[in-house]
């Protein structure tokens, strides 16, 4: 999903699974990168140095599209199109 202005959003539930909210890709990608490794922010703070833009919005906006997968620091991360995003060593 994108806003009008190109900002990237993932559509996720919140914990109670009743609501849906938008979130900033960036930030959902971060967060997932955050929860699933030993690094913390510091170790990187500009998630959008390691995703290209386009490809991430054709993944998230195209139900065709292959997942995207690419690398932060030395973890792979993968994002489908429904927003689901895994995180492996």
């Amino acid at each position: 999903m994108s806003s009008d202005k190109g900002g990237l959003y993932i559509m996720r539930d919140d914990d109670d699974e009743e609501w849906v909210r938008p979130t900033p890709a960036g930030a959902a990608i971060v967060e997932a990168v955050l929860s699933r490794t030993a690094l913390s922010e510091d170790e990187f703070s500009n998630i959008h140095s390691y995703v290209d833009h386009d490809a991430l919005q054709s993944v998230l906006e195209d139900e065709t599209a292959e997942p995207l997968t690419f690398t932060v620091e030395g973890y792979e991360v993968t994002i489908a199109h429904g927003g689901e995003i895994t995180v492996e060593d």
